[in-house]
């Protein structure tokens, strides 16, 4: 039997991968039932940043802003590196905030996949209610096989 090694990440490695990455998996909760889905993202130090449409995640984390970000890249199962970010999320609501975040949003996920994408328009080709969120962590861990 292989025993993997694995060490804490260092703020400068979790940030590295954070800022390579844009693409992680949020879980938020409501009257403690857990919601996990894949996000792209966008991170400016402190802040990340995160565009969606109205549905079931904005429900839950309007009902209960404490959040969690998961981000990976792994190699295979030998090589590997995750941060989890906890922090509260807030909708955006200025138009100044809302335009700065979609600069950063948009430079890393031009598409803006999966918000925009035909599964999330109604019967007649609308596309919902944006949202764009800002997740200011509290709490960042990280760590890496050796």
């Amino acid at each position: 039997m292989n025993v993997i090694d694995i060490d804490e990440m260092g703020k400068k490695d979790m940030v590295a991968l954070l800022v390579k990455s844009g693409f992680g998996h949020l879980g938020c909760s409501r009257n403690g039932r857990p919601y996990v889905l894949p996000v792209h993202y966008a991170y400016k130090e402190p802040d990340i940043f995160l565009y969606t449409t109205e549905g079931m995640k904005t429900e839950y984390i309007t009902s209960n802003p404490e959040v969690c970000l998961q981000v990976e890249e792994v190699q295979d199962v030998a090589h590997w590196r995750s941060v989890i970010v906890t922090g509260k999320a807030e909708r955006l609501k200025t138009d100044l905030e809302k335009q700065h975040a979609m600069k950063l949003i948009s430079e890393r996920n031009p598409e803006l996949s999966p918000a925009i994408s035909r599964t999330w328009t109604d019967a007649w080709g609308r596309a919902n209610i944006e949202a764009i969120f800002r997740i200011t962590p509290e709490e960042m861990s990280g760590r890496q096989t050796r």
